[in-house]
């Protein structure tokens, strides 16, 4: 069977002394000599190059535009009318040449399903003789042409509308990432479209593309922020710290894992990103039957290491969808929300070795300094406005002040100080991550 080929169109006429290359097809014929007499003598037409086949499989595709332009298929007496509009069917009603047919007499239905499957003319092959035969080559190539020139058109039209579609997206985003009007939100799209030599459709797309990858990052990068504090959560009601919040914040916490994962779920996920999305589920589950109402030593132990592993796949889905995005502006997000996993962790551990069950130790100084490392990143980097200044300003008192609430975690309150101030840096990064995420400088990137 004929492969489905791409709409080959021309305007280019061929030479009045050039042959046309016509395709004759005889399928179920015994041979030429069966055709009838007229039939035979047009084909010897010396205007006509003719090369004849019995098979549909040994027709050849059209190898470049010429070809298309110049070539022609004639289906002549087929046996089985049936079996023709089956083959003709892989082409889906666009052949890449123009198509006739000589046959008996067809009915009225026939013509109906000759016409869907992109035959352009036919005619009876018993009357049909070298004028007729010119006569219908001719009507089939007009109607070729202008068929095909009416799919470019359509092309052309459903290019523009998907591209309208995506620039009133892309406006949308800038307009809420920078407060800016529509005139000014698509003369920036217009701007970066010149500047990239680009179509303008195509830059609003990137736009949409940079803001949905952003959403995926920072959905993944809380996952991380979550497992630490599940297992704060659970520490915090190991050590009597406000343990009613504590289990009224882990309903809250679950509701948002779960939400976050409903979402990268939907995004379609395919290849490496799919596997580690699966890990990451996989890894939730066995949180969540980890989890015991009632906090002991050795239920604690099960429950951090099974959010340590939530930490690990929710760790290399981000890391994942931030390869896969193919945008390094997008690093930042991952950046600034993995310090909400660390301020998260700080706290859990610090209240493990309140009640002595972990030791405080080099956990502690390691995710402190690493901490450190990521904010002096994130307030060198060029990606930045006056917003972001401030909250990292923010971020930077509030980690001074989880900083001394482990230091004093001994102190009367220290433990309800403790996680006061952890909740307090999380919510300011999480505030951060989002900024970051709607920043123009990551969309437009």
């Amino acid at each position: 069977m004929v492969s489905l080929l791409p709409l080959m169109l021309s305007t280019v006429t061929p030479h009045s002394n050039t042959p046309i290359s016509l395709h004759c097809l005889t399928p179920g014929s015994a041979d030429t000599h069966d055709l009838p007499e007229g039939v035979r003598r047009a084909l010897a037409d010396p205007g006509l190059a003719v090369v004849h086949h019995r098979e549909f499989g040994t027709l050849p595709p059209p190898s470049d535009k010429k070809e298309a332009d110049e070539a022609q298929l004639l289906i002549c007496a087929p046996a089985d009318m049936d079996k023709v509009l089956e083959l003709l069917g892989a082409w889906a009603g666009s052949p890449p040449w123009p198509v006739s047919l000589l046959s008996p007499p067809l009915d009225a239905a026939v013509h109906e399903e000759l016409i869907r499957a992109g035959v352009h003319a036919w005619a009876a092959v018993d009357a049909i003789n070298e004028a007729g035969l010119a006569a219908l080559l001719a009507r089939s190539r007009a109607r070729w042409r202008r068929e095909a020139a009416l799919r470019v058109e359509l092309v052309q039209l459903r290019t523009r509308m998907d591209e309208r579609k995506w620039v009133d997206k892309a406006k949308g985003l800038l307009m809420l990432a920078r407060g800016m009007g529509e005139d000014e939100a698509f003369a920036l799209l217009r701007r970066a479209a010149m500047h990239a030599n680009l179509r303008l459709g195509e830059v609003s797309r990137s736009v949409v593309d940079a803001a949905q990858w952003a959403e995926a990052i920072n959905r993944a990068g809380q996952l991380r922020m979550q497992a630490q504090r599940l297992s704060r959560l659970a520490a915090q009601a190991l050590a009597g710290v406000d343990v009613s919040r504590s289990r009224e914040q882990r309903g809250q916490s679950v509701e948002r894992v779960q939400e976050n994962l409903g979402f990268l779920d939907g995004l379609g996920l395919v290849d490496e990103a799919a596997a580690a999305l699966d890990r990451t589920k996989a890894a939730w589950r066995s949180l969540q039957a980890a989890w015991t109402p009632r906090v002991a030593a050795p239920a604690m132990a099960v429950i951090d290491a099974a959010a340590e592993a939530l930490l690990r796949s929710a760790d290399a889905l981000t890391a994942v969808l931030e390869r896969a995005s193919g945008r390094r502006a997008l690093r930042i997000i991952n950046l600034c929300g993995r310090q909400r996993m660390l301020a998260e962790r700080l706290a859990k551990d610090a209240l493990l070795a309140l009640t002595q069950a972990a030791d405080q130790g080099p956990g502690l100084a390691s995710t402190a300094d690493e901490f450190e490392k990521a904010l002096r990143e994130l307030e060198n980097a060029p990606l930045t406005s006056p917003e972001i200044r401030t909250a990292l300003g923010k971020a930077r008192d509030e980690w001074l002040r989880l900083a001394r609430g482990v230091q004093g975690i001994n102190r009367p309150q220290g433990g309800l100080e403790l996680v006061r101030s952890a909740e307090a840096l999380v919510d300011t990064f999480d505030h951060l991550a989002a900024q970051y995420e709607h920043s123009v400088q990551v969309i437009m990137s």
